[in-house]
């Protein structure tokens, strides 16, 4: 018999203004710290020196985080023109320099070819399995791999001001498993200066803003104190993707017992994927059938 996990049995999203500094998952812990949460994750990890938004879920919050995969997000970052480096950002040892520094209309040239569904290749310290293994573990063993490019859809990609020679201030929209600093890395090389990110935001993931974010210094002052609670957001903006049905109570009742439960006609067609709700309160999160949600997953609140 597994042993019990311990802790509280608190659900919600808690929205993160991420320091520099520190890790994503560090926050993670952070936060089922404070919360005595039992369970806790995030969705879409952040580089350490980055900052902005960080959606750590708890509780029964996590159970949403798979139907975040595909939500865009926004960044706001500074790249410096003239190096490359090994990580893509400030933090790596410069590989390589160059005199060359575009001027703002070169800028705005290159950047249409950024932009819709292109490919780019992750940067070496990147979360990416090479052979089972992080590609970031092995390149501080000083390993140079040859990462296979990705899909990936960017939605926006402008140029937000120029303050010097040196450096460019850009606004970044992608989808899933995007990098920022591959991004910087690839404009440098287009425009013949080589690149890499001096400054990193996230200012939004999906449905989550960073003008509702609380700071690290808020979550530790209220910490393992009742007041704590009130940063907990409904675990239903983590399916705010995905069409809401209502289902009654006897179909409630069947949908948290893990079995197709009855719900009342949407705007969804057969096969989609929707999430049942009671009072507001999500219930499953499964395919629509003939009248029936056919629960993937259950939430108990």
């Amino acid at each position: 018999m597994g042993r019990k996990r311990k802790g509280r049995d608190v659900s919600g999203w808690v929205l993160v203004d991420k320091p520099a500094g520190v890790t994503s998952t560090a926050v993670v812990n952070k936060l089922r710290w404070a919360f005595d949460a039992k369970k806790a994750g995030h969705a879409g990890t952040l580089d350490p020196e980055a900052t902005g938004m960080l959606p750590v879920a708890l509780g029964e919050a996590t159970k949403t985080i798979a139907y975040l995969g595909d939500a865009l997000k926004g960044y706001d970052f500074t790249a410096r023109w003239g190096a490359s480096t090994t990580t893509d950002d400030a933090e790596g040892e410069v590989l390589e320099t160059s005199d060359t520094r575009p001027d703002e209309a070169a800028i705005r040239a290159a950047l249409p070819r950024f932009i819709g569904d292109i490919r780019q290749v992750p940067p070496q310290f990147s979360a990416v399995k090479v052979d089972g293994e992080r590609a970031y573990d092995l390149a501080r063993e000083g390993e140079v791999m040859e990462l296979a490019a990705r899909d990936l859809h960017v939605d926006t990609l402008e140029l937000v001001a120029v303050p010097d020679a040196d450096h460019a201030e850009l606004h970044f929209v992608c989808g899933s498993g995007g990098y920022v600093r591959a991004i910087a890395r690839d404009l440098g090389a287009v425009l013949g200066c080589l690149g890499h990110v001096l400054r990193l935001r996230r200012t939004w993931v999906g449905p989550f803003d960073i003008e509702e974010a609380v700071t690290m210094d808020r979550i530790e002052a209220l910490a393992k104190t009742p007041e704590i609670d009130a940063l907990l957001r409904p675990v239903a903006l983590g399916l705010s993707d995905l069409p809401e049905l209502k289902t009654t109570e006897v179909g409630a009742a069947r949908l948290r017992n893990g079995n197709p439960g009855q719900v009342l006609p949407g705007a969804v067609e057969y096969g989609d994927l929707a999430w049942a709700s009671a009072d507001g309160v999500p219930v499953a999160v499964g395919r629509y059938r003939a009248g029936e949600l056919h629960p993937d997953r259950v939430f108990n609140l």
